[in-house]
């Protein structure tokens, strides 16, 4: 099973303002190019989100409910979801590695790993296998930074690189 990583940070790493505000990204790119940088292909591979209450919440936010594919969210406070989503949403309380053993069970073969603590988590415990990174050309200087502290090294292999009119620069992986 494959635990996978799309995301876009700003040229200094951050994934959102230090108040989880994301009007960087969502400004960013030219509104008249319809280019969704690899996301539609991306999202078609995996078979399930996992995400932290964090992005949850951040997602919840938007006009519309963006997936259609099944979303866990890591929360040990959440306890209701909102009926529209019920059906593709669900929360999960226990560890990362009861998820990972329900998940193998489940018969998936990727997963879709988003959110800083909970990429940091996963990455910590070595079960991200590819990470692909969208590099936004803009300096925040703060902000919530998508890898954090790490206690050991991660060794990355790089796959490719590509570089948009937009100037967004997008790498890709493998741990």
């Amino acid at each position: 099973m494959k635990f996978s990583v799309f995301i876009a940070t700003s040229l200094d790493g951050y994934i959102a303002r230090k108040n989880g505000d994301i009007d960087w990204l969502m400004e960013a790119g030219n509104p008249d190019d319809p280019e969704d940088y690899g996301y539609a292909k991306f999202i078609s591979t995996i078979d399930c989100i996992v995400m932290g209450r964090n992005t949850y919440e951040k997602v919840l936010s938007f006009p519309e409910w963006p997936y259609e594919k099944q979303v866990i969210v890591l929360s040990k406070t959440l306890k209701d979801i909102p009926e529209t989503i019920q059906s593709r949403v669900e929360l999960f309380n226990a560890s990362i590695d009861e998820l990972i053993t329900r998940l193998t069970k489940s018969n998936h073969s990727r997963i879709y790993v988003d959110g800083g603590n909970t990429i940091q988590s996963f990455l910590e415990k070595g079960y991200i296998t590819d990470l692909t990174l969208t590099r936004i050309p803009i300096l925040l200087g703060d902000g919530l930074s998508l890898f954090g502290a790490l206690t050991k090294d991660i060794r990355l292999r790089h796959v490719v690189t590509n570089s948009f009119p937009s100037g967004f620069v997008q790498s890709t992986y493998e741990i």
